[in-house]
């Protein structure tokens, strides 16, 4: 029985060679001439045969050295190899200041040995005291390491503290062994790799099913390969959710806007989109803004950006309210005209002012990035912001239309404008108003787009319809229906993506809103009330 004491002092070994490199103490003398030279020196076989040599022995200084290597820092000359680094040079082996011999070569790496050296540097990592180092270095070995790592894998494993990292160590030997020679470790492996969780696992059973030639092996192969799939369906699964609900929320915040100017005053407003529009090139400005005057404070652009396309929009909304929307109520073609003649002076004036091409809008640092859910799923802080700020909309135009005064006059102007009149109310301010606030919040709308896709000209093209069909499915002047329907439509039109492809989903999307008015011409919520109009 091996004594426990024995093994802790020879990972005390390992982990001091390693701190006195990390400290810049140079390499330990545990590389010899011969072995260094070996490595920099003669054809890519040899060197890579040296080089593997050398990471099956564990030895502490080869890190250092095959970073060397691979920065282009190596020489050699009379079978010796030096690190120039600063103007000077040290002894490879014995990391001694030296001079330069006359007549010393660079070490020149192809492509092969560069991807030999990176495995190497990799595979040294596994020794790293440092958590997160191992465990880059065993996510970069996963499509790198072969037999030759097999040593330094077993002496990571058996000194690896962590349970999680130590499940990776023997995932990524059963990994190596399942192209082996030998038969038995072949079927080990296979059976062991049945309990990944990674996608990349299920990419290399599929590339060894196709090439094993032995039967036995090939069925352990496919066994595994269904109980990989198994596991990573739920994250494909819950991916194609959230794709969904990211998709319905954006959906969602466009159409909740549109769901004031159609579903409560009964505008049809085809300028919608660029109101939008406008509210993401608001951002746009505001981002070029703080980058020139406070770079610093660059991150926080969004929070300024957020009210600035909100008042932008409810300007340009305010404006067409009174210069041509006013005239126009209870002529739904001529508004129809006349908003979709705006949306063109507003696409025009936009290219004119900010050029044809799309704008880059750059998400802060705290956006960027996302959270890994499973080893298949990672959810997008950016995507994730737009779902929590739609909510805080929706919940904030609930509110104001629900609870304050100018949400009693716009739900009073919109069941009986006549007896609203009578009583006092403005119904002509009431208007503005309230296409106003439906102008701004597509303008919120188009802040929140900023940060997942591109800005343009064209941006408001791409959702007007879809919100148009999300008010209407949702139920004309329901924002309840609005937030049913847009989600709805954004998780079903994700599955069907990923059953016909975006066109054929989107006509089935198309078809599938047709029929259900047909059968339910009031949407999913019917207005309650009456109006004395009607």
């Amino acid at each position: 029985m091996r004594h426990p004491g024995a093994a802790l002092m020879r990972c005390a070994a390992v982990v001091l060679g390693l701190v006195l490199w990390l400290a810049g103490a140079g390499p330990a003398a545990a590389l010899t001439q011969q072995q260094a030279y070996s490595m920099a020196a003669g054809d890519s076989d040899a060197r890579i045969a040296a080089l593997n040599a050398a990471v099956a022995r564990a030895d502490p200084a080869l890190a250092a050295y095959v970073q060397a290597l691979l920065d282009d820092e190596v020489k050699v000359a009379g079978e010796r190899a030096f690190i120039l680094r600063d103007g000077k040079a040290v002894d490879a082996a014995t990391g001694d200041a030296v001079a330069l011999p006359d007549g010393a070569e660079d070490v020149l790496n192809n492509n092969r040995m560069r991807r030999e050296l990176g495995a190497a540097a990799a595979a040294m990592q596994l020794l790293s005291p440092d958590r997160e180092e191992r465990a880059r270095g065993i996510a970069e070995l996963r499509s790198q390491a072969d037999e030759s790592k097999l040593t330094l894998i077993d002496k990571a494993a058996a000194v690896e503290t962590d349970a999680a990292l130590k499940e990776q160590l023997e995932l990524l030997r059963a990994a190596v062994g399942i192209s082996s020679a030998d038969k038995s470790l072949r079927l080990a492996a296979a059976t062991l790799l049945g309990g990944s969780r990674l996608p990349a696992t299920r990419a290399l059973l599929l590339e060894r099913q196709a090439e094993e030639s032995d039967a036995e092996v090939r069925a352990a192969i496919r066994a595994s390969l269904a109980q990989v799939e198994r596991r990573l369906q739920w994250g494909e699964r819950l991916g194609v959710f959230f794709t969904g609900a990211s998709l319905g929320s954006i959906l969602m915040l466009v159409a909740l806007g549109l769901a004031i100017t159609y579903g409560l005053m009964g505008v049809i407003n085809m300028a919608h989109g660029e109101l939008m529009m406008i509210g993401a090139y608001a951002t746009y400005v505001v981002q070029n803004l703080f980058r020139q005057i406070l770079p610093g404070a660059f991150d926080a652009y969004v929070l300024v950006a957020i009210p600035v396309s909100f008042l932008a929009a409810a300007a340009v909304g305010a404006v067409l309210e009174r210069g041509v929307i006013r005239w126009l109520y209870g002529r739904p073609l001529e508004t129809l005209l006349a908003t979709w003649g705006i949306s063109l002076i507003l696409m025009q004036l936009v290219r004119t002012t900010f050029g044809a091409q799309n704008v880059g809008v750059e998400n802060p640092s705290w956006l960027s990035g996302g959270v890994q859910v499973l080893p298949n799923l990672t959810l997008p802080y950016n995507r994730l912001a737009i779902i929590v700020f739609a909510a805080l909309v929706l919940l904030g135009v609930a509110l104001l239309i629900g609870k304050t005064r100018l949400g009693l006059f716009v739900r009073g102007v919109t069941q009986n404008r006549r007896m609203a009149s009578c009583v006092g109310v403005n119904t002509a301010r009431v208007d503005t108003y309230a296409f106003s606030l439906g102008a701004g919040i597509a303008g919120l709308a188009g802040c929140a787009l900023s940060q997942v896709g591109n800005v343009g000209p064209d941006l408001g093209q791409g959702y007007i319809v879809d919100s148009f069909m999300v008010v209407v499915l949702g139920g004309v002047g329901q924002l309840a229906g609005t937030v049913y329907a847009g989600l709805g439509l954004g998780v079903l039109n994700k599955l069907l993506e990923g059953w016909q492809g975006a066109v054929l989903a989107k006509i089935m999307v198309l078809v599938f809103i047709v029929v259900f008015i047909q059968k339910r011409p009031q949407g999913i919520f019917a207005l309650k009330g009456r109006s004395a109009e009607a």
